[in-house]
């Protein structure tokens, strides 16, 4: 097998496999009833700030009506508050609940967890190379789709 293709081969495998780990791993007892895609809203909303809806659409990178159709069944599970803004009262602000801190808190150390397992073992130079490696696909993934860098 030539590099070009263990290359690519490691790459598809990892992204799937995190995707799976990731899923598995918080998507079970009190957080079973939420996708992948909700414990994703729930990380872009955070822990600190009340956000409103179009920055957080922007974020996510989808249209503000997808994103009220996921508020909406998040607020009913009871992961996130929604309120309106006290200075406009159109614009539409959410933040978690104490439920939803609690799956922020429960993704945020599993991706702490993946990054110390990585990262174990390596110096200081290697970790540098490995953020350098990853700013490469990074980059890669944005030129090809310049969608995802808005």
């Amino acid at each position: 097998m030539d590099s070009n293709t263990a290359v690519n081969e490691l790459l598809v495998g990892l992204f799937d496999d995190i995707i799976d780990l990731e899923e598995r791993a918080l998507i079970k007892g009190e957080f079973k009833d939420i996708s992948k895609n909700d414990m994703h809203i729930i990380d872009a909303i955070g822990n600190s700030e009340i956000k409103n809806m179009s920055t957080l659409a922007k974020k996510l990178r989808v249209t503000v009506g997808t994103l009220t159709i996921a508020i909406n069944n998040l607020v009913k599970k009871g992961y996130v508050e929604r309120l309106r803004s006290k200075e406009d009262k159109r614009v539409v602000l959410v933040s978690l609940s104490e439920k939803g801190q609690r799956a922020f808190n429960s993704h945020s150390m599993f991706h702490l967890e993946m990054v110390k397992c990585i990262t174990k073992g390596l110096n200081k130079g290697q970790v540098e190379d490995l953020i350098q490696m990853l700013k490469k696909i990074q980059f890669f993934i944005g030129a090809y789709n310049p969608d995802l860098n808005k």
